[in-house]
């Protein structure tokens, strides 16, 4: 049933979308146009990484998951950075934060909680990814706002370009350790007894359902961003709001979905790997790629956060350390992360 609701919100949604961009409708009646189509198409990539994950297993499946959800929020954010909308995009890249941690994150736990009395998952990949996420949110994030108070813009922004570097390569460092000179070292037992399941699609399908739904989704997000500065006005809301809150949910509708989906099914594993992953990749590699991709406009992009959005991401990592660190979950854990997402909602709401 669900998969015919996306199917249909695609096929009306894309013209719909091309149509209003073309013939100029009212922006605040295409905002919603292109946050439903977009939400829709995420839907098929993450069926497609879905399908993906059964045949690749629960790390190379979240890891090809967090990659295209995240590409959602890479293409708006990229577009969103030529429009000059530099306080949109460090919002984004916060509410992604926020939202993979405590909304997906709680989520998952708060569903298969429900369901199951008792979750666990690999031990060894949450203390990993535990001092990943200091390094990128705590480490990486607070040194150019400290450093910056004592520099100009251009050595903060040279600052943030090295930073960003580091970033990359760290990222990709621990990816080659965990998938190839690693990969199986620390096995969880719960990893070895996974339950056969057919994928719903091919190798081949599910890849070009991948490929075409990334290209209808840079169309739209293209259109959504120059709607933002009209809705901010009719609405009321302002940047820092719709970057956290909006863009965030949006462009990780995918990683949501199936994160979800996959606890559900009591595949806890994958469900963090989306979760805690998609977080890591948006700190240690989306971020960064956007501050190198700045250049190329004329307005760039340092990596400097408000205090808010710091303290904010900070709190979240370590709430998300503290419940993970033990290697299972249950559904009490999910409401205490999705109540610290609504607080956190609410301020930024009222700033």
């Amino acid at each position: 049933m669900t998969n015919k609701i996306f199917l249909l919100l695609v096929v009306l949604g894309v013209p719909l979308s091309v149509a209003g961009n073309l013939l100029h409708w009212p922006q605040t009646i295409m905002f919603g146009i292109y946050c439903v189509t977009i939400i829709a198409l995420a839907g098929f990539m993450g069926r497609a990484t879905e399908s993906l994950a059964i045949v690749s297993g629960p790390r190379i499946g979240g890891l090809l998951n967090a990659t295209f959800g995240n590409a959602v929020e890479l293409i708006i954010s990229i577009f969103a950075l030529k429009a000059g909308l530099i306080e949109v995009v460090l919002a984004s890249l916060t509410g992604s934060v926020l939202g993979n941690l405590l909304l997906v994150g709680g989520l998952s736990f708060f569903v298969g909680g429900l369901k199951y009395k008792r979750q666990a998952f690999n031990v060894y990949d949450a203390r990993h990814n535990s001092t990943l996420l200091i390094f990128a949110v705590v480490v990486a994030f607070v040194i150019p706002e400290v450093f910056s108070l004592s520099m100009n813009e251009t050595k903060t922004f040279s600052l943030s370009m090295g930073i960003s570097i580091i970033l990359i390569l760290l990222y990709l460092a621990a990816l080659f350790f965990k998938l190839v000179t690693h990969r199986g070292v620390y096995q969880h037992q719960e990893d070895e007894v996974e339950e056969h399941e057919e994928p719903e699609w091919g190798k081949g399908t599910a890849i070009g359902v991948l490929a075409i739904a990334t290209l209808a989704v840079a169309y739209v997000s293209e259109a959504l961003v120059h709607t933002f500065e009209t809705v901010a006005k009719t609405f009321g809301w302002s940047e820092l709001f719709i970057g956290i809150i909006i863009v965030a949910i949006v462009g990780n509708a995918a990683e949501h979905a199936s994160a979800i989906i996959m606890a559900y099914k009591n595949k806890i594993n994958v469900a963090v790997e989306i979760a805690v992953g998609s977080t890591l990749q948006i700190a240690m590699f989306v971020a960064p790629v956007l501050v190198l991709v700045s250049l190329m406009f004329e307005t760039r992009m340092p990596l400097v956060f408000t205090f808010s959005e710091l303290i904010a991401m900070i709190t979240a990592v370590f709430l998300t350390i503290s419940i993970s660190s033990d290697g299972d979950t249950n559904w009490f854990e999910g409401v205490t992360l999705l109540s610290a997402y609504i607080i956190m909602g609410i301020g930024f709401y009222l700033l």
